[in-house]
């Protein structure tokens, strides 16, 4: 009895003096604006919240909706964080079973002979001796300064962190696939101003031989056309290259083998139409909403908890064993009442003859958490940095897409009134070929800030880290979401 008077004396100092050592985490307060610089007014009447649940369906374009259900499913990039992520958990289970006695069973059995120079004088047969034991031995430490409990508080910050890298991740793929979308969207209309200017300058040509083989023209006219004709056809290759780029990015970014999208992407669409302003809320609700910031302040909450880890060294680490067994010289007499053992036992640790290196480890966990404070108040510098920088991008995107579509109507226009007066006989060639070189460049600088526009206002998306589903990859070790 004196074995169980001394396992509930245990248990009764463990309910009284458990305590956990260390610094309790509290999220760090860090200043930021009330509002941002270039936000839209909050009253404006036609202003968009940057952050609609699943933005990429604002664009009304099934196909981008479809590519980034596809991407969220299998993207590799998200199946390592989702290991990741796995991981985390599965170290935090383990963790938790700290708090529970480790449970062991052994048995034994042996069948030994002594040599006659061991025991000298005794019988062949009696140097013979067997042995057999079974039994079940548990050891459980008593957590009575929180060493354990900091352990399993450090590895549930290391899961959310992981959480929150994988919903970052998500973020990050999602955005990429849209603006490589849009990227592949604006080059096919650059694509397809080459080409229509192309065939412009092909007629153009056409109609100065036509003057030459009248007798009407020169041929440093026709010479003229042509260079402009070959100039502009050289424009073609380069972009043809970059859509090839861009179709396979979007299908290595979807899982798929480079080639695998060609035949559907091949088909140009246009770009969409954005609302006419985007509201990017306060500094306090996207900072609510990125995962890099949650990412950051989960790993400086590990941080802070392993502070505690390495402090309860500096205590004694009490454990409680016991043992229930049987020992006997026959296998057929275990388990009898006369072969039953028992111990129970109350063991002590303490390495205070080593507090040097406790000290040292204690150091190392508070230069652990001062970098991880130092991370938390970069990130969320950064993540308004980046808000601020795609407001202002986006804005002045949106400047330059207007006078630029301007620019494209007025040139366009111009290079008809040209060809008029040039068949009239009122203008030379040199003024057609000028205004149909600056309709080009009008134009294909139109599309691609148009372009540049659009994708502005995914990265406006993106900073804003708004309407992330909370899913997961497919997980190809079991077919299934997990």
């Amino acid at each position: 009895m004196t074995g169980y008077r001394l396992m509930i004396t245990s248990l009764l100092a463990t309910t009284l003096a458990a305590c956990s050592v260390g610094p309790d985490f509290v999220r760090p307060d860090v200043p930021v604006p009330e509002a941002f610089a270039r936000s839209p007014a909050k009253a404006a009447a036609d202003a968009t919240p940057a952050v609609d649940p699943a933005f990429w369906t604002t664009f009304g374009d099934p196909q981008l909706t479809a590519l980034v259900e596809q991407a969220l499913d299998a993207n590799h990039d998200l199946r390592i964080a989702l290991a990741s992520y796995d991981r985390a958990n599965a170290l935090l289970r383990g963790a938790k079973f700290d708090h529970f006695p480790t449970i062991t069973a052994r048995a034994q059995g042996s069948d030994g002979r002594s040599s006659s120079d061991q025991v000298p004088g005794v019988d062949r047969d009696a140097r013979d001796a067997e042995s057999y034991s079974a039994g079940i031995q548990a050891s459980w430490e008593l957590d009575l300064f929180g060493r354990i409990r900091r352990g399993v508080e450090a590895g549930r910050a290391d899961a959310a962190a992981s959480a929150a890298d994988l919903a970052a991740a998500q973020v990050a793929i999602v955005g990429q696939v849209a603006r490589t979308y849009f990227d592949l969207r604006g080059l096919q209309e650059r694509l397809r101003v080459a080409r229509g200017n192309a065939d412009n300058q092909r007629e153009t040509l056409r109609l100065v031989d036509a003057r030459l083989r009248a007798g009407r023209g020169t041929e440093f006219d026709t010479a003229r056309a042509r260079a402009q004709l070959e100039a502009t056809s050289a424009r073609i290759p380069a972009l043809e290259a970059q859509v090839a780029f861009d179709m396979h990015r979007l299908a290595v970014l979807v899982g798929r083998t480079p080639d695998a999208l060609v035949a559907d992407l091949e088909a140009p669409r246009a770009l969409p139409e954005l609302p006419a302003r985007l509201d990017a809320g306060t500094p306090g609700e996207l900072l609510a909403r990125r995962p890099d910031v949650a990412a950051a302040e989960q790993r400086l909450h590990a941080a802070t908890a392993r502070i505690g880890v390495a402090t309860a060294d500096l205590f004694p680490r009490f454990t409680l064993g016991g043992l229930v067994g049987s020992q006997a010289v026959d296998a057929g007499a275990l388990f009898e009442r006369d072969s039953e053992t028992r111990l129970v036992a109350l063991g002590v640790d303490w390495s205070f003859l080593d507090v040097g290196r406790v000290r040292a480890r204690i150091a190392a966990a508070d230069a652990g958490a001062a970098g991880a404070l130092a991370r938390y108040e970069q990130a969320v510098l950064l993540a308004l940095e980046d808000t601020e920088n795609a407001l202002v991008r986006h804005a002045r995107a949106r400047v330059e897409d207007a006078h630029l579509q301007n620019a494209a109507s007025d040139s366009a226009r111009a290079a008809e009134l040209a060809h008029v007066r040039f068949e009239a006989g009122a203008a030379d060639l040199f003024e057609v070929l000028d205004a149909e070189r600056t309709r080009l460049q009008a134009q294909d600088a139109f599309a691609a800030a148009r372009t540049r526009t659009v994708v502005s206002a995914v990265a406006l998306y993106q900073a804003m880290a708004g309407g992330w589903p909370a899913r997961m990859p497919v997980d190809r070790r079991v077919g299934r979401r997990d």
